[in-house]
């Protein structure tokens, strides 16, 4: 496994679920620790503001409209990105539909984790790992500033997709500057209902479906990534905001497809249930404005490509930087 492919699959697992900043910012064990972990959880500094121009999709009929926009669910504060047609559309728009929506109290998510994230009575993370992951394991914590036993309680899945996000907060990333959230609070403004396309528990199920030796193989990939996860998403999010779709799916899905049974779970299943409630939702009209991880709407798997398939065309709106 080259340290790029391992790159590919703790970037892609990143953008392709909301689940990574919900397991994050609702975990205890980490949050109550005083390391520069917590430390980064603190308001992030002042950024200079910087116009980026993602991509954004329409599909239409008579009397419905559905905006398809790519997101990143967690970025550096100062990108200034609802603007222009997206913010039109948004405007436009009769409701905001996510991958999923955040509770608004901690402790829903939390109690979700508990129960679907942790080991048995009795069962330690670091009691199942082998002893060449458990060594990167332990030397990987060490450099993040996290006590050696902090998830200890979960399962591997949980430790990789917390290790894949811990960098970038570290790093700069603002899980208030992030699409879902900066969507969130422009439909409460304007009073825009929200809906969701999941819920948390399908999300952390995709993952907590993996067999051990899953999602140990998924944990130690994570552990190769996490040195350059922050440059690695630093690229991508400069792929996103141009809105350089090539550039994008050659980030997110190189490598990625060697894991069929995770890239299936996260990706082509997951696009193939939107495609069905796209479908659905155009029976009806209105406008809406779906706000989806970028990874899904790029390559040839994409939402776009399935909904090709079923002779729906979906138009970009934006244009490449």
């Amino acid at each position: 496994m080259t340290i790029i492919k391992s790159l590919h699959i703790a970037a892609s697992a990143f953008a392709l679920t909301s689940v990574t900043f919900f397991t994050f910012a609702s975990d205890p064990a980490l949050a109550q620790q005083p390391t520069s972990v917590a430390e980064a959880l603190g308001a992030a500094p002042a950024a200079t503001t910087q116009d980026i121009n993602p991509a954004m999709w329409v599909v239409r009929d008579d009397d419905t409209t559905i905006y398809l926009f790519g997101t990143v669910h967690v970025l550096r504060p100062g990108l200034n990105w609802l603007k222009d047609e997206v913010k039109a559309a948004f405007d436009a728009s009769d409701e905001l539909v996510l991958e999923v929506i955040e509770p608004s109290d901690p402790s829903v998510a939390q109690g979700i984790i508990a129960r679907m994230a942790t080991n048995p009575p009795g069962t330690t993370l670091r009691s199942i790992l082998p002893e060449d992951v458990g060594s990167k394991y332990e030397t990987t914590l060490g450099a993040l500033g996290i006590p050696a036993g902090a998830l200890d309680p979960f399962e591997p899945w949980f430790a990789a997709v917390t290790l894949t996000t811990v960098p970038l907060v570290m790093g700069g990333y603002d899980m208030n500057s992030g699409a879902e959230k900066v969507l969130t609070v422009a439909a409460k403004e304007q009073n825009k209902p929200l809906g969701q396309l999941e819920t948390i528990e399908q999300q952390l199920g995709i993952f907590d479906s993996l067999d051990t030796k899953a999602q140990i193989d998924f944990l130690n990939i994570t552990l190769d990534g996490v040195p350059l996860i922050t440059s690695q998403i630093d690229s991508m999010v400069d792929a996103w905001g141009k809105g350089d779709l090539e550039r994008l799916n050659s980030l997110l899905n190189e490598g990625f497809e060697s894991y069929p049974g995770l890239y299936d779970a996260l990706l082509t299943d997951r696009n193939a249930n939107w495609v069905s409630w796209i479908k659905s939702r155009m029976e009806k009209p209105g406008t809406v404005f779906m706000a989806v991880g970028a990874a899904h709407l790029v390559g040839k798997d994409s939402v776009q490509a399935q909904l090709a398939k079923d002779g729906i065309t979906s138009t970009r709106v934006t244009v490449q930087d």
